[in-house]
């Protein structure tokens, strides 16, 4: 539960940054997000998940 909360956290700080820090480059990138077609989004995120999953499975075998 404490990596999850860990996670969750480093999360929102990231996206906090963006929205707070630089919202006309998070509002093009919605637009962007708008135009690209369902499968390379879907692609994407598959890709960006399992790629997320490896680096937590490296990080807790360290």
């Amino acid at each position: 539960m404490t990596l999850f909360l860990t996670a969750l956290g480093l999360m929102l700080v990231i996206e906090g940054f963006l929205y707070g820090g630089i919202p006309s480059f998070a509002k093009r990138m919605a637009e962007m997000l708008l135009q690209t077609p369902d499968d390379v989004l879907r692609k994407a995120g598959l890709a960006s998940a399992i790629i997320g999953l490896c680096l937590i499975w490296m990080a807790r075998g360290l």
